[in-house]
């Protein structure tokens, strides 16, 4: 990524830590309540690459709006992802012990803090949109409807249901591996794009742009975990590496091998590239769309 690019990300993601920190403050009417709110922030604040969070920004800015206002919608969206992977790393789900380099949420805590930790933060996003009054009523409403939608059963929790029925079949297809990834790893990474827009004032025709591209991106997004699952280590990724293959997952890679799921990640950003090209002002999310592709973690 450029210079000027990296400086861009760095402004952003500092932006975005800050207003998760105020999103989820510590109050003296909660001290009865600590031990799952420190299980929120634990995982909360665990870093990570904040893709989704930067790529709302972004589209708000690409859209010709201001970022800031776009922080709400950017901290709600990193809460509904920071409870998926709470619930994912969870025995019944993939059984993780670690996430972003240290302790899993169930490991620092116990289980049942994990679930009710993850259970809050889903909740609380949708709270975080409704109060911002600097955006208009009908701009919340609308970008409450997108995550809602892209993270239920339509959207993340789909993909998942879909990923974990997977695990008990042998006759797996690419077509199904492609549902299963638009609805896991794609819908809020379309929910990211697309609620960019709306904060920024964009029509329709340009949020369907939008959720193209974020169809490409989180496809592609997928492919390349999917791949360092194989040729990655534990230390790199912050995350233990060979699960998928521990777990009987049908992945690309087990289809296609990793030559051929390279291929189609590489036309996959293509694409995305191509739809951004036809917007102004789009060299910081072309750097950033070719940065994800050629990723290490």
């Amino acid at each position: 990524m450029k210079d000027v690019h990296k400086e861009q990300m760095t402004k952003d993601i500092e932006l975005i830590e800050n207003a998760l920190k105020a999103y989820l403050p510590y109050e003296e009417s909660i001290k009865r309540q600590e031990r799952v709110v420190d299980a929120m922030r634990y995982s909360l604040e665990a870093g990570g690459k904040r893709i989704r969070p930067v790529l709302v920004m972004e589209f708000c800015r690409l859209m010709c709006g201001s970022p800031e206002d776009a922080l709400s919608a950017a901290a709600a969206l990193e809460m509904i992802h920071t409870f998926s992977l709470i619930h994912d790393d969870l025995p019944a789900m993939d059984d993780d012990d670690y996430r972003r380099g240290r302790k899993s949420c169930h490991k620092e805590f116990d289980e049942a803090t994990a679930i009710l930790a993850g259970d809050a933060l889903s909740i609380h996003a949708f709270s975080v949109i409704a109060k911002d009054e600097n955006l208009s009523f009908d701009k919340r409403v609308k970008i409450i409807d997108i995550l809602s939608e892209t993270s239920g059963y339509k959207g993340m929790i789909g993909g998942q249901i879909i990923d974990m029925e997977n695990e008990k079949r042998c006759d797996v297809d690419i077509e199904n591996l492609r549902a299963m990834c638009a609805g896991k790893t794609g819908a809020l990474i379309r929910a990211a794009c697309c609620m960019g827009c709306v904060v920024a004032g964009a029509d329709d025709e340009v949020i369907a742009k939008a959720d193209r591209y974020g169809s490409c991106v989180g496809l592609a997004f997928q492919i390349i975990d999917d791949i360092l699952d194989v040729t990655s280590t534990t230390e790199v990724l912050g995350k233990p590496v060979g699960s998928d293959e521990a777990s009987n997952k049908t992945t690309f890679v087990t289809l296609m091998g990793i030559h051929e799921a390279e291929k189609l990640a590489a036309q996959l950003t293509e694409e995305a590239i191509g739809i951004l090209e036809q917007f102004d002002k789009h060299e910081f999310l072309k750097d950033l769309t070719h940065d994800l592709l050629v990723r290490i973690k």
